[in-house]
């Protein structure tokens, strides 16, 4: 059943003011899990994660009836398993992915050329120019998911406002299945109810110095003025106080070149053990690998990223005359990284990798050097 904060044949009052950008961002529901789902019958209605079940294994995608257990994306497998004893573990199948993104960005394009995919499953559009006449942004994000359930049996969440920002804010809203629209003139007053998990870039540490500093929720951000945001968030400090009030002036870029594909992963504890470190490379390694692949991409250089508790960063890459065209090769390079760090000079809070120098993406994807991994 389709929830929506606004009706599907009539704009709200406001939003489609001349002067104001009209922006939807969708985000399709579970995707991985949901083609799954959607390709063996047997699967509905069924807690699923797309994945290896393995000691070293990791969630790629979890399907709904998974969630309600706690089993999110990023999660090492074997803590999935404890959450959900009756957890199925699928393997990944990119091809039927990247099919079924293929068909999706058809839909997208029969209503606007300004498109940025952000991955295979979620996108911002730009719809100011309302080139088949349809009168809001409204029904158009209405009739785009109508016309993906359509055409690929899944489901879409969108949201509709006049930036990014608030898109993408909107679409996490009413998930699954969902729509809502952030008019104009109300983008501050949403994100003040939100709690301050909700921003992105904030992960559990970023959240839990926040609550220690009195902010818990958007309104708590927006009373910080911005002298204090730059003492104690540093270059932070200026994205936090524009999203405090509703405020992104990104243009939907749709023609930047992907420059590399990786993930980082924030740790709920603090970690600085060889044996720990080694291991969580390895998850890490499963994830960014299936990023790679998802993405067509291939490329030459590996990049570790370590920060240490004190927030200090450090990078170190390797390249490879050769395009590193296997998971293999992937984890033996960053392995070699993160042995010449060993012994780290203290514990770290977060770990990343990267593939760069890349060959063979998508032209039309967005630059997106690294996704955060936050598990809690």
């Amino acid at each position: 059943m389709t929830r929506t904060d606004a009706p599907d044949d009539h704009a709200p009052p406001g939003a489609d003011e001349p002067g104001l950008r009209k922006i939807i961002h969708v985000d399709m529901d579970a995707f991985f899990a949901s083609v799954e789902q959607r390709d063996n019958p047997d699967l509905k209605g069924k807690p699923v994660a797309v994945g290896g079940s393995g000691g070293r294994g990791v969630v790629a995608a979890a399907s709904y009836e998974a969630r309600v257990f706690g089993v999110r994306s990023a999660m090492p497998s074997v803590t999935a398993s404890r959450l959900c004893p009756d957890l199925i573990f699928v393997r990944p199948r990119f091809d039927a992915y990247k099919e079924a993104s293929r068909q999706i960005r058809r839909v997208f394009e029969h209503y606007t050329p300004v498109i940025e995919p952000l991955s295979l499953d979620e996108a911002y559009l730009d719809v100011t120019e309302d080139r088949l006449g349809i009168g809001s942004a409204t029904r158009i994000a209405t009739l785009i998911r109508q016309e993906i359930r359509a055409k690929t049996r899944l489901t879409a969440s969108a949201g509709v406002s006049y930036n990014k920002f608030l898109a993408k804010l909107a679409s996490d809203q009413n998930k699954p299945d969902g729509l809502c629209v952030i008019r104009p003139g109300q983008g501050a007053q949403f994100v003040a109810g939100l709690p301050i998990r909700r921003f992105h870039g904030v992960g559990p540490k970023a959240e839990s110095r926040m609550q220690a500093l009195g902010i818990a929720t958007g309104a708590d951000l927006a009373a910080k003025d911005i002298a204090f945001l730059r003492q104690h968030f540093g270059s932070m400090a200026d994205y936090l106080f524009r999203a405090a009030r509703g405020i992104d002036l990104r243009p939907v870029a749709a023609h930047r070149v992907r420059k590399s594909v990786g993930g980082e992963r924030t740790f709920s504890e603090d970690i600085g053990s060889g044996a720990a470190l080694r291991e969580t490379l390895g998850n890490i390694v499963d994830i960014v690998w299936d990023r790679i692949e998802a993405a067509g991409a291939r490329g030459r250089t590996v990049t570790l990223k370590l920060k240490f508790t004190d927030f200090q960063i450090i990078t170190r890459a390797a390249s490879s005359p050769d395009v590193v065209a296997s998971k293999e090769a992937f984890a033996r390079i960053a392995r070699a990284l993160l042995e010449a760090e060993l012994p780290l000079r203290g514990p770290i809070r977060l770990m990343g990798l990267t593939l760069s120098a890349l060959e063979g993406a998508e032209s039309a994807k967005p630059a997106r050097d690294t996704a955060q991994l936050r598990l809690l």
